[in-house]
């Protein structure tokens, strides 16, 4: 058995440079099943552009064998008038299935 969960992120670009979102890094803990790493380019096959005060939003989801657990991850930005490239992390987000909450 599986559980499907969904997730929508906001990403804001709160600097006074553009930039744009080239990859991500996911940890992904399934309480049942050792940490996945997922690594990729863009999110959901994009890999956007976002001038100072913008903000991108997408929803991706994941499958995991239990009805609990957690994400946590990072973005790779780059500047685009340095080419710097900047890491932006994602604080962990639990996943829980209602009937799976005290």
């Amino acid at each position: 058995m599986h559980y499907a969960f969904g997730y929508t992120i906001t990403i804001e670009n709160q600097s006074k440079e553009t930039v744009q979102l080239v990859s991500r890094h996911w940890d992904v803990l399934d309480s049942l099943k050792e940490i996945e790493t997922i690594d990729g380019e863009g999110v959901i096959g994009k890999k956007p552009v976002i001038k100072p005060g913008k903000s991108h939003t997408y929803s991706s989801g994941c499958l995991l064998t239990s009805p609990v657990g957690a994400m946590k991850g990072y973005y790779i930005m780059v500047n685009l008038s340095s080419l710097e490239s900047i890491e932006v992390e994602v604080p962990t987000f639990k996943l829980a299935a209602p009937f799976a909450l005290n």
